[in-house]
């Protein structure tokens, strides 16, 4: 069976997948979604990367997964442990020598105007324990660049979900095909699918981690 290395998002910790980790883990996978030190100023993002590899009990078939910001740390995992394949989920692109802080800009993201954008799908009783679960990101890791001269040579998917406020569909459509060449599979789900269409979203994680 496969392992799924989860890299959740900014200021968001591994609790977040515990559904989807649930789901995959009740099909007989393996699941690690260790909580990434992003409130500590002395550690970069190849020290987040490390933090998810350090967790796995084995580099062998492992197909990794990232949401959110986690798009800038899920290839370094996936070129460190050469993966199986690499799957972001509404994920930002990263490309070589680009800072996180300058992402925004370069991507000519602008704000959706639109309230909620994070919650409005999830259950209730979860979207208020996420939000009790939020933590601060480092400003130092946002300002270093990003480290690999190209994405990992292994098979990539992006899941692109069309009820998202903050990566809209509109927004998120050309970042992919610019940055990543693939064409998205949807799910219909806000930003915090893991939470919202748990099971949806394992399924398609097993279906695109195989």
């Amino acid at each position: 069976m496969t392992t799924f290395a989860i890299v959740h998002g900014a200021g968001d910790v591994g609790w977040s997948w515990h559904l989807v980790a649930n789901a995959l883990e009740a099909k007989g996978h393996t699941v690690v979604a260790p909580d990434l030190p992003t409130e500590d100023e002395q550690k970069d993002l190849t020290d987040w990367a490390s933090t998810v590899t350090d967790a796995l009990p084995s580099t062998s078939d492992v197909v990794v997964v990232g949401h959110s910001f986690g798009g800038f740390i899920a290839p370094l995992v996936a070129a460190e442990i050469n993966a199986k394949a690499l799957i972001f989920v509404t994920a930002m692109l990263p490309e070589p020598g680009e800072a996180p802080a300058d992402w925004w800009e370069n991507t000519g993201y602008t704000d959706s105007g639109l309230e909620d954008q994070f919650w409005h799908d999830v259950p209730p009783h979860l979207a208020e324990e996420s939000q009790k679960r939020e933590r601060g990101m480092s400003e130092a890791a946002m300002a270093k660049p990003w480290p690999l001269d190209t994405m990992p040579n292994i098979p990539t998917h992006f899941i692109l979900c069309t009820e998202d406020r903050f990566f809209t569909p509109e927004f998120i459509r050309p970042v992919v095909a610019d940055r990543l060449g693939v064409e998205p599979v949807e799910l219909a789900a806000g930003h915090c699918a893991q939470l919202s269409k748990p099971t949806e979203l394992a399924a398609l994680l097993e279906l695109y981690g195989k």
